[in-house]
């Protein structure tokens, strides 16, 4: 099987704007796991979070599965690029 395929899910979205951290989180239903290659696309309007709060909202979302060609070039670029970020310090400069 050559071509990719999509799989249309539920999940739920969650978004954290505080002064300690800010993240997005996707939790797809039905266990499903995305795999190197894999696109999600969640539908619907921007999510906005006001500073200081927290958002958790369901949305729909479409899997699209990488094809075997598609996810082999990932996994042997995909370290190459991980290498790119090894250049970067992202810490402060604080010893623990």
């Amino acid at each position: 099987m050559l071509t990719s395929r999509s799989i249309e899910t539920g999940c739920t979205v969650r978004v954290i704007n505080t002064f300690d951290s800010l993240e997005a989180h996707v939790e797809l239903d039905d266990g499903l796991l995305v795999e190197p290659g894999d696109e999600v696309k969640v539908h619907g309007a921007p999510i906005r979070v006001p500073y200081g709060e927290t958002l958790e909202i369901r949305r729909r979302a479409t899997v699209r599965r990488a094809g075997p060609i598609e996810r082999a070039w990932t996994r042997l670029t995909g370290d190459l690029e991980f290498m790119e970020l090894c250049e970067f310090s992202f810490s402060a400069e604080k010893q623990l």
